[in-house]
């Protein structure tokens, strides 16, 4: 009977699965490269929030089952970023600091893209991203490459069958082939 305290749960392994492709997307060296995106720790925590956020606005109007992997990779990304930052060398009494801030960044972007990507212009998503992920070096042109990037992740999460969700299946479109008016 305590063992089940300490068994995970099956829909575990697919979540880390899940995140490990949302990760694995997002530090796709073209994001980097072509899309001149800061290859920095600041640079690929904006990629990796980015690409949770279009997975969780994928599945949020789901059945419980699939909104509950939703939340279980929110959850998966909290916890990997709490390790990275002790692996990092932060100190316990500042991770807690650090974490919410990045929480608070995480739901403000979450905000910024449903907007952006609510509406009929391209140039609201141009907008949010010069702002997030370029913040530090504002690049309009490669942040309209990057929109035209997520208009097509959204597609293409949008023709995936929300159960294969639970079985970790999940693809974003190559960054190197997707172009601006594309």
């Amino acid at each position: 009977m305590i063992s089940r305290l300490f068994r995970r749960a099956p829909q575990d392994s697919s979540i880390a699965s899940l995140y490990g492709t949302i990760v694995a997307q997002a530090l796709a060296p073209a994001f980097y490269q072509i899309y001149a995106v800061p290859d920095t720790v600041n640079g690929r925590l904006e990629m990796i929030m980015l690409h949770a956020v279009l997975f969780l606005r994928r599945v949020e109007d789901e059945a419980a089952p699939v909104r509950a992997l939703g939340q279980g990779l929110f959850d998966h990304f909290c916890r990997d970023i709490d390790a990275s930052m002790r692996e990092m060398g932060v100190g316990d009494l500042a991770v807690p600091r650090k974490m919410r801030r990045i929480g608070e960044a995480f739901y403000g972007r979450q905000a910024a893209y449903r907007t952006a990507l609510a509406a009929s212009d391209q140039e609201s998503l141009v907008a949010a991203l010069a702002r997030n992920v370029y913040a530090d070096a504002p690049q309009t042109g490669a942040a309209r490459r990057l929109a035209a990037y997520i208009r097509e992740a959204v597609s293409c999460l949008a023709v995936q069958d929300s159960e294969s969700f639970a079985l970790a299946k999940l693809a974003f479109p190559d960054p190197a082939d997707v172009r601006v008016g594309a």
